[in-house]
């Protein structure tokens, strides 16, 4: 297993939210481009970005970051947040992106998914927000009322090689995976499944590395200090 950091990008600073309010946003690093040297330091092989105004709005507002944190680190990026059409996919990807996340689009428009994994493979991930087991979309403010099983069963039968799910309820919170879920996520497809929410401690590390998950996503606990990154990425390795 693998973890990645994870910068959340906002008006072009790093913050992050709680259950994806965004009125909860806080700073919690002064640079993109440093926070990432840190990250790669403590031993990073991936490190997980989202543009929460492309998510919200689908603005571009914060490419110029994403790009700078490549240019300058040499870091492999993961990328959501506001890629809704094939345009913004190629952009994203000529930023030099090695893994583009697919989120609301991938509700609204199946078939864009289906082409971008063809044309794209492994490069293309799929973001599953779900609350209350039922998908979310834009930003995760609006409930599409599709079980998240029933939909990653959906993405995983496109060719969809990498579904990233995320417990709203646990994003932010420092309480722990949504283990359950995530359990039932992993005997229902056989893709790489990324976890995102509530990662933070070293037992939650050992407990989704037990569940047979391929990546976790650690963010505000790596900030806070509850987790320590370096230590995260041994114990999964």
């Amino acid at each position: 297993m693998i973890i990645l950091p994870a910068i959340d990008l906002k008006g072009g600073q790093c913050v992050r939210l709680r259950k994806g309010d965004y009125a909860t946003a806080h700073k919690v690093a002064e640079d993109a481009v440093g926070t990432a040297k840190e990250f790669l330091s403590a031993g990073a092989r991936l490190i997980h970005m989202v543009d929460l105004d492309g998510a919200k709005s689908g603005s571009r507002a914060n490419y110029d970051v994403v790009r700078r944190v490549i240019d300058q680190t040499s870091a492999a990026v993961e990328l959501g947040g506001g890629i809704r059409s094939m345009e913004d996919l190629r952009f994203v990807l000529g930023l030099g992106v090695s893994r583009a996340v697919i989120g609301s689009a991938a509700v609204r428009n199946p078939h864009f998914v289906k082409e971008a994994v063809s044309i794209f493979g492994e490069r293309i991930a799929v973001g599953i927000d779900a609350r209350g087991g039922t998908v979310r979309t834009d930003g995760w403010m609006n409930d599409t009322g599709e079980d998240y099983i029933a939909f990653a069963r959906k993405m995983a039968g496109y060719g969809v090689k990498t579904i990233i799910y995320t417990d709203i309820e646990k994003d932010g919170m420092l309480e722990g995976p949504n283990f359950t879920q995530l359990e039932a996520l992993r005997q229902a497809v056989s893709c790489v499944i990324v976890a995102s929410g509530g990662v933070s401690t070293l037992e939650d590390v050992r407990r989704l590395k037990a569940l047979g998950i391929d990546e976790a996503i650690a963010g505000k606990a790596v900030y806070t200090g509850a987790l320590d990154l370096a230590a995260a990425i041994r114990e999964a390795e």
